[in-house]
């Protein structure tokens, strides 16, 4: 099944991975411990807006996953001290699903040591929800927030295993692991 992209969101662990049919050259890219999604070298040109953003940033012990340009906002407000579930809801209202060909909705999580977040706006909904256990949703198919059995325990298991799901299409995925010592970060581009 074709779910598009995707994030997994639970206490302490979280995962975002690219699923694309029309643009699978891509990967993500560590700069300076926020990870971004760009184009590979050997990428075709593009003006398309949604092919390159940061999916992975931390701010304040917390790290935020997302599948475009709401991860800037939402990490901004958490940085000046909005609760997550405030900073999702108000970010993910503001910029609203994406006005591409397939009004790609837009899915954001808040990863920490002791809470986490999990939100999507589509053209039909807002949802943004606490979880206490492995959350999964996705721009297609999958558009509702539920609980998912993902074992990770890791940044770089989560990155792995969010690769490794059997939903088709897998281009590159990021994991993130939240303690109170600190946020890892992994990175698994399929090679």
């Amino acid at each position: 099944m074709y779910i598009g992209r995707f994030i997994v969101i639970g206490p302490e662990v979280g995962a975002y991975r690219v699923s694309s049919r029309s643009f699978p050259n891509r990967q993500v890219v560590d700069r300076d411990g926020t990870l971004t999604v760009a184009p590979t070298p050997d990428a075709p040109e593009t003006d398309n807006p949604y092919i390159s953003y940061n999916c992975v940033r931390e701010v304040d012990g917390k790290a935020v996953v997302g599948n475009g340009s709401q991860v800037d906002p939402i990490t901004e407000k958490l940085g000046l001290g909005y609760p997550a579930r405030d900073a999702l809801a108000e970010t993910l209202l503001a910029l609203d699903y994406e006005k591409d060909d397939y009004d790609t909705p837009r899915i954001a999580g808040v990863v920490g040591a002791d809470e986490a977040f999990i939100g999507i706006v589509r053209k039909d909904a807002l949802l943004v929800k606490e979880v206490d256990e492995p959350t999964l949703v996705a721009t297609y198919e999958e558009d509702t927030p539920r609980s998912f059995q993902f074992d990770a325990e890791t940044a770089s298991t989560a990155a792995t295993e969010a690769y490794d799901q059997e939903f088709e299409h897998a281009v590159c995925a990021a994991g993130v692991r939240v303690t109170d010592s600190g946020v890892e970060t992994a990175i698994e581009n399929g090679e």
